[in-house]
């Protein structure tokens, strides 16, 4: 479970294409700190799994599902990532829940800057859109966000000069295409009340 709180902004720093997967090694500081093999470390918003680890990188896994359903199959060398190490049981819950498991990816297709935070306005896959609200969370490269406004094929979040510089969000221009979460705890909601439209109940055995 990871909560959306940025640590660090990380470099990949090497590719290795494996046929239907990519071995990525990614250079950082903070989440390797404590890190060992098999931990899981977000990846702009895609939790992986640590699979070698050392000089200030680690390496990690991505099959070809990740790599068709998350924007981390367009990554080159040099990329910036977002990086979140998965949440400790004593540590406080400051953004949402997140599970690391990429629902969809966006584009994003404006960006208004004014003098204290920038508005930035993602397209909304219609499959999602039912599960964004106004002042809902919503988890953009990994990144827990408030959503400020929503449309019918859009939504928008407002940033921060502190998530700006500390997250890859900065750097974002318009076509920029970003990995989407959304809430969990409304996906489980929606299962049980198209459950019970079914005539299903609790405890019921098939």
């Amino acid at each position: 479970m990871f909560t959306g709180l940025v640590e660090e902004k990380g470099t990949v720093a090497k590719l290795e294409p494996q046929g239907d997967a990519v071995r990525v090694t990614i250079a950082a500081d903070t989440v390797l700190s404590d890190a060992a093999l098999g931990d899981s470390i977000a990846v702009n918003g895609v939790c992986l799994t640590v699979a070698e680890l050392g000089d200030g990188r680690f390496t990690a896994d991505v099959m070809q599902e990740s790599l068709d359903r998350t924007s981390l199959g367009a990554l080159g060398v040099g990329s910036p990532v977002n990086l979140e190490r998965a949440l400790a049981a004593n540590a406080r819950l400051g953004g949402h829940i997140m599970q690391g498991h990429v629902d969809g990816t966006a584009s994003l297709v404006e960006r208004t800057s004014s003098e204290n935070w920038d508005v930035l306005r993602f397209s909304l896959p219609a499959g999602l859109a039912h599960y964004v609200v106004e002042k809902g969370s919503i988890a953009v490269n990994g990144t827990s966000l408030t959503v400020s406004a929503v449309g019918e094929d859009w939504f928008e979040v407002s940033l921060i000069p502190t998530t700006l510089a500390e997250t890859t969000h900065g750097d974002l221009a318009v076509g920029d295409v970003v990995n989407l979460e959304v809430d969990v705890l409304a996906k489980y909601v929606e299962r049980m009340l198209a459950g019970r439209a079914d005539g299903q109940t609790l405890g019921t055995q098939g």
